[in-house]
This record gives C-alpha cells, structure tokens and sequence, in this order.
C-alpha cells in the first residue's frame, strides 16, 4: 500500500491504495465518481478519460501511483457552474449527439481538453480531437455539429471556448 496526495476535482485527498491499482477503479470504487466508464480496458474507446493536469488520459490505463502531486479532473467535477463543459454538455443535448450516454463524459472531456489546445478547430481537427473516443450510436456527425456550435456560440458571446 501506498499513501497518495493529489488534487480530485479541486479537493487536495489523500488515501491508501495498492500502487498498480488502476485510476479508473481507484475514482469509482473509492470516491464514487462513476462517470467515467470502462468500456473495453484497453485504452481503445475513451469511456474513461479523465483530465490529468488538464490533459486527457485514459484513466484505465494508468495506474495509482501516477497520481501523486498531479490534479485529476472528472466530468463530475465541472458540472456546477455555466463554464464550457456545461456549455458543450447542453449543445450535445440540443445537438443529438447524446444517446445511449455511455460516451458521452469521456467525449466532452476530451472535446473539452482539445478546445484548451486550439479554441477554433475547423471540422477536421474536431473529429481528429474527439477520434480517440468511441461511439457507436451518433455517428459523430452530430458531436462534431455540436462542437461548431459550442465554438460559434463562444464566439458570439465573446468568451473564451
């Protein structure tokens, strides 16, 4: 067992876990932050992602100890608030690009990490953004609308995406 320090959704925690347990076991069984998935185990579908120091990683293949001193993020921890992730969640409701949902916290995470990177991708560079994240019910023809709409929106407003 190892003692780990790190930030979890702006809350500096502390805990005691096995150092090769995996992030994604660690976040769900152990702080009951469920929205990030496993879909495969694998690192091929996104399900899991998470932010790590405001980069997307895929939480099913890191292991605890990777965590200590860094800042994790999960979908649970910017749902408060008007800030961007609410702002891509709600064009992805107006958009429909939200189905089955089993996607959908990985996805706007990483739309989220990409629009931190290059505010004002074009068409291309948002599928390339989101191309890590598996969906199998929209298509992405309506993640990538909803996406250019979060931008123009921004945009309009004169916001920071």
């Amino acid at each position: 067992m190892i003692s780990l320090t790190f930030v979890l959704n702006g809350k500096i925690t502390t805990i005691e876990t096995p150092p090769d347990r995996r992030v994604i076991d660690l976040l769900r069984e152990d702080f009951g932050l469920t929205a990030a998935k496993e879909g495969c185990g694998t690192g091929e579908c996104g399900a899991c992602t998470i932010l790590v120091d405001g980069e997307s990683r895929l939480s099913c293949l890191m292991l605890a100890a990777q965590l200590e001193g860094r800042s994790v993020t999960t979908v649970e921890g910017l749902e408060e608030g008007t800030n961007r992730v609410g702002r891509i969640q709600a064009a992805f409701i107006r958009h429909g690009a939200v189905q089955c949902g089993f996607c959908t916290p990985g996805m706007v995470l990483a739309v989220s990490d990409l629009l931190d990177r290059e505010p004002k991708p074009d068409r291309e560079r948002i599928r390339e953004g989101i191309s890590g994240n598996l969906c199998r019910c929209t298509g992405y023809q309506k993640i990538v609308d909803a996406v250019e709409a979060v931008i123009s929106e921004t945009r309009g407003k004169g916001q920071n995406t």
